[in-house]
C-alpha cells in the first residue's frame, strides 16, 4: 500500500532522536521515560537544567539514553542553541513532544497584562519557536516525523480560573491543525494530547476543597498519573499513527468527552 510506513503496527522508536521540552518534572518526565522505554534517544529539555539531569538519571538506570539541555523555549536563541546541542551528539529530532507550560489560577479579571504575556509566552509563543525549527530540520533532511502538542482540555471545554492559560492551549490546538496540513506532504504528522486532571504540582498547588470537587466530577473517579498521557504521546510519536494527524486526543478519564 503505498504512503503506509514499514514500521506499521511497531511501537518501536529504535533509531529515532526524540525531543521533549517541559521534561523535568511532571508529564514531560513520564513522556522522556516512556519514549525512551520504546527505544528513542531523548533530549530532556527543560528551563530548569537540574530537574532535566534528574529526568536523565531515571531514564538511564531503565536502560534508556537521554541528554539534558537547558532550553527557555520562549528565547529563539536557547531553542536554536538547544538544537544545535542535540545535532552535534545524536541528529537532528524526528519526534518533538511539546510539553512545557506554565499557568496560576486566577480569576480573568484579577490578572494583568504581564501575567498574559508570561501564560502566552510559555505556552503558545514557546510551542511555535520549539516546532518552528524542528519541522524546519525535518523538512531541509527529509526525515518525516512527529510533532506531539501536550495541551488541555481546558481548551476545549474552558476552566474557571483559567482563562488566559486556557486561550493559550486553544491558540495551540488550532496552530496544531493548521500545522498538519501544511506539512503532511513532508511525511510530518501533527498531533495534540488534552490532558484532564493529572498527577502534577500544578495540581497540588490548588485548594484542597476545588482538588477533591475535580475528583468527583470524574467518571473514572480518580486524577491521571502522568504515565497515562505519556502513553497517548508515545503512541501519537510512533509510526502506529501514521495515519492520524491534525487530532485531538483528550486523557481525562471522562471528565470532558468533546468530539
Amino acid at each position: 500500500m503505498n504512503g503506509v510506513r514499514s514500521s506499521f503496527l511497531s511501537t518501536g522508536l529504535d533509531g529515532h532522536v526524540a525531543l521533549v521540552t517541559g521534561a523535568g518534572s511532571g508529564i514531560g518526565r513520564a513522556v522522556s521515560e516512556r519514549l525512551a522505554k520504546a527505544g528513542a534517544n531523548v533530549c530532556v529539555a527543560d528551563v530548569d537544567y537540574d530537574s532535566s539531569e534528574e529526568t536523565c538519571d531515571l531514564v538511564r538506570q531503565a536502560g534508556g539514553a537521554a541528554m539534558a539541555v537547558e532550553m527557555d523555549v520562549t528565547s529563539v536563541h536557547a531553542v536554536d542553541s538547544g538544537f544545535q546541542e542535540v545535532i552535534d551528539k545524536w541528529h537532528s529530532p524526528t519526534i518533538v513532544v511539546n510539553c512545557a507550560g506554565w499557568d496560576r489560577m486566577h480569576r480573568f479579571v484579577e490578572t494583568d497584562r504581564d501575567f498574559w504575556d508570561k501564560v502566552i509566552s510559555v505556552n503558545y509563543v514557546g510551542t511555535l519557536t520549539v516546532t518552528q525549527r524542528a519541522t524546519r530540520e525535518m523538512i531541509a533532511r527529509r526525515t518525516g516525523g512527529h510533532v506531539v502538542n501536550v495541551v488541555s482540555d481546558a481548551a476545549r471545554v474552558g476552566s474557571s480560573g483559567e482563562a488566559v492559560y486556557a486561550g493559550a492551549k486553544a491558540a495551540v490546538v488550532g496552530f496544531t491543525k493548521s500545522l498538519a496540513r501544511e506539512v503532511a506532504r513532508h511525511g510530518i504528522n501533527a498531533n495534540a494530547v488534552a490532558p484532564g486532571p493529572t498527577e502534577t504540582p500544578l495540581f497540588h498547588s490548588l485548594d484542597e476543597g476545588i482538588r477533591n470537587a475535580v475528583v468527583r466530577a470524574i467518571p473514572l473517579g480518580r486524577i491521571a498519573d502522568p504515565r497515562e498521557v505519556a502513553a497517548a504521546v508515545a503512541f501519537l510519536a510512533s509510526d502506529d499513527a501514521s495515519y492520524i494527524t491534525g487530532q485531538v486526543l483528550s486523557v481525562s478519564g471522562g471528565l470532558t468527552m468533546a468530539g
